[in-house]
């Protein structure tokens, strides 16, 4: 950390501001900057023999061999022939699966949330479809290695503010910059869809009046941009047909054309029936590729969403009922109910607190109150990689696809399951993190403490 002259605060009355301004820079300092170097691309092939290879696509296999090289898996099964350069690691008694995905969230866009400094998810204005989330990662992000510790290796980060909020982006949890990072993007464009009711509650500043008002006009808001994306897509190909130059450039509008012309989905943030309701109707108006996020009320709207062909990403699991009269096990039983009613979903964890790390516990609580193991397990890797379009490189361990996946020594839907390894790409990520840090750091504490009262 830099030295700080601290004779700035004998001057004058400004010594509180100045004081909080070097305290929010100690702060944003220390906590910038993970110590985990990335890991270097793979140089020779790697073979993990022994364990037992959770395929998700094509069942387990006990005592198998998976070989990876250069970043891609290159065989898999129970006799297959290791190259004679290849480094083989013994995993006996152990398991492998594919990378776990956190499928919203805002990884590596905030650090400390107290902190302005550190917080970089949401634009100024309601409209901001050009928004590129992957040019704002920090690499550096504490929440990385806290994240993938847990087997969470790939990941969606999305910005948050306004109506339209931006593009999303489908990343890797290791890199230098935010090009190593980035496995595909854009993957969808968020929209948050404005609430349909009056709040009432202790929290809510605004009158009824007033919330009704905010309600419309962020509805026209959305409407409107959607008309004047589409009338700038409708001139620019208009003044191509007939070899006219189209001069006027609106980087906002020319984001939306991928959306309007079907090629990039919508994620629209939504949980009351009310607002899934209007959601549709105004995918359907505009011919969108809607992905439903949230999806509190999903199973009132079942056939709707079925005949729609619109996937639902159930976030998070681990929450309270969105309505005071629901069961208490609403959320918990809702990927079950979603299973049933043959409407694709994956489940995410939604944090925006940095406990993206607590995702397959997620899905853990999931099969607790009936969605099968096996679809739970598919709820966090093969799912989203096909909901966000990159289930041909992720999600599942198949000969030809990323080599991005994870040992451990039991089920990862068990809290007291340990990741041994994890590879991005084939490359070895450093599993080290601060919790891990502070959890060896005060355990020596105790130990000293314990050994100092002995008389040792």
């Amino acid at each position: 950390m830099k030295t700080v002259h601290f004779d700035l605060l004998k001057k004058g009355s400004g010594r509180t501001t100045v004081l909080a301004l070097l305290l929010t820079l100690a702060v944003v300092t220390v906590s910038s900057a993970s110590d985990q170097i990335p890991a270097p691309p793979q140089k020779k092939p790697i073979a993990l023999v022994g364990g037992t290879i959770h395929t998700i696509t094509n069942g387990d296999i006990a005592n198998g061999t998976i070989v990876f090289d250069k970043g891609k898996i290159t065989a898999i099964g129970t006799s297959v022939t290791v190259p004679a350069d290849a480094i083989r690691i013994g995993i006996s008694g152990k398991h492998v699966y594919p990378s776990l995905i956190e499928g919203n969230s805002s990884l590596g866009l905030v650090e400390v949330r107290a902190v302005r400094a550190t917080r970089d998810y949401a634009e100024v204005g309601s409209i901001n479809p050009n928004v590129r989330p992957e040019v704002a990662i920090n690499p550096d992000s504490e929440h990385f290695p806290v994240t993938r510790a847990n087997g969470v290796g790939l990941a969606v980060t999305r910005p948050t503010g306004g109506v339209i909020a931006g593009q999303m982006a489908f990343i890797m949890l290791d890199g230098w910059t935010w090009e190593d990072m980035t496995l595909k993007a854009p993957v969808g464009m968020w929209i948050n869809w404005p609430r349909m009711t009056v709040i009432s509650a202790w929290w809510m500043r605004q009158t009824p009046e007033q919330q009704r008002k905010s309600m419309k006009k962020n509805l026209k808001r959305l409407e409107k941009a959607f008309e004047e994306a589409m009338a700038y897509m409708v001139a620019k190909e208009a003044a191509g047909a007939k070899g006219v130059p189209f001069h006027k450039f609106d980087a906002r509008w020319e984001a939306m054309i991928p959306v309007l012309k079907g090629e990039l989905p919508v994620f629209i943030g939504a949980d009351d029936i009310k607002q899934i309701r209007a959601a549709v109707d105004f995918a359907d108006r505009w011919k969108l590729k809607m992905v439903l996020v949230g999806g509190a009320d999903a199973p009132l709207a079942a056939d709707l969403l079925k005949r729609k062909a619109i996937p639902v990403v159930v976030t998070p699991v681990l929450r309270l009922p969105s309505r005071r009269d629901a069961d208490f096990d609403a959320p918990f039983i809702l990927p079950k109910k979603l299973y049933d009613a043959g409407i694709p979903f994956c489940i995410a964890g939604g944090s925006r607190m940095g406990n993206e790390r607590n995702l397959p516990y997620h899905a853990a609580k999931a099969a607790a109150y009936g969605l099968p193991r096996e679809e739970a397990l598919k709820a966090i890797t093969l799912y989203p990689a096909q909901i966000f379009g990159v289930a041909d490189r992720v999600g599942s361990l198949e000969v030809g696809k990323d080599a991005s996946l994870f040992v451990a020594d039991g089920d990862p839907l068990e809290i007291p399951t340990q990741v041994d390894m994890l590879f991005l790409q084939g490359r070895k990520v450093d599993l080290n993190n601060k919790h891990k840090t502070l959890y060896l750091k005060y355990k020596e504490k105790y130990r000293q403490k314990k050994a100092e009262s002995a008389g040792e």
